[in-house]
C-alpha cells in the first residue's frame, strides 16, 4: 500500500512538473523577475504568508512567475503534509492506553484526513485543465478546484472539531492537533493562491 501510496504522489508531481515545463503561455509576467521576491509577494495574499513562503520558497525555479504553478504547487505541497499526517494520526491510533471517546475522534479524524487527501488530488488535475480553458469554460474549472479545497480544509476542521471537549485532554489530542492545524493552514494557503490564480487570470484575459 506505501509503495502504491509513493508511486500515486510520484506521478502527481511529475504532472506538476511537466505543467510547469511545457505551459510557458500560462506565465503572468511581473515586474520582478526574482522568482524568490514573486513568491514572497504572492504569499501577502494568504492568511499565513510565513508558512506559504517557508513551504514554497524551495520550488521557486519550479514556479518562476507562474499565478498557475504557484497554486499548483501549493496544492501539491498540501498534499503531501496532509499525507504525512494521514500516516502520523494512524501510528497514533495504534496507542496503548486511549480512553474510547479519544479512539472514535482519532478514527474519524483519519477518515477525515483521507477524504481531505482525495479532494486535494481531485483539485490539482481540475487546476491543470484551466491551462486551456477560457471564458466560462475556465471558470467552471476554477470554481470545482475552489470547491474541492474548500471541502478539503472543511475535513481538516471536522478532524479538529472531534478532539474538543474537557474530556478530550492529553498526548495524543495535543499531537493530532498539531498536526492538523498545521495541515489546515498550509491548505488554507492553497485556496487563497488558488483565489488570486482565478482572480488574475480573469483580469487580464481578454
Amino acid at each position: 500500500m506505501a509503495g502504491k501510496v509513493g508511486f500515486s504522489l510520484l506521478l502527481l508531481m511529475n504532472l506538476v512538473i511537466h505543467m510547469a515545463t511545457t505551459a510557458q503561455s500560462s506565465i503572468t509576467r511581473h515586474p520582478d523577475p526574482n522568482p524568490s521576491n514573486f513568491i514572497k509577494s504572492s504569499c501577502r495574499s494568504t492568511r499565513y504568508p510565513v508558512l506559504c513562503v517557508q513551504s514554497l520558497l524551495g520550488y521557486a525555479t519550479l514556479i518562476r512567475r507562474s499565478d498557475r504553478q504557484l497554486a499548483m504547487t501549493a496544492l501539491s505541497v498540501s498534499i503531501s503534509k496532509t499525507r504525512s499526517s494521514a500516516s502520523f494520526v494512524r501510528k497514533m491510533s495504534k496507542g496503548r492506553g486511549m480512553k474510547h471517546r479519544q479512539y472514535i475522534a482519532v478514527q474519524d479524524c483519519i477518515e477525515n484526513i483521507a477524504d481531505s487527501v482525495d479532494r486535494l488530488k481531485q483539485s490539482v488535475r481540475e487546476l491543470g485543465r484551466t491551462r486551456e480553458a477560457a471564458g466560462d469554460d475556465f471558470t467552471w474549472h476554477v470554481n470545482n478546484v475552489q470547491t474541492w479545497v474548500s471541502a478539503a480544509l472543511t475535513d481538516d476542521n471536522t478532524c479538529l472539531d472531534g478532539f474538543s471537549g474537557s474530556g478530550m485532554n492529553g498526548k495524543v489530542k495535543g499531537a493530532i492537533m498539531d498536526r492538523v492545524v498545521h495541515v489546515a493552514q498550509v491548505t488554507s494557503n492553497a485556496l487563497a493562491l488558488v483565489n488570486r490564480f482565478a482572480s488574475r487570470h480573469r483580469t487580464t484575459s481578454p
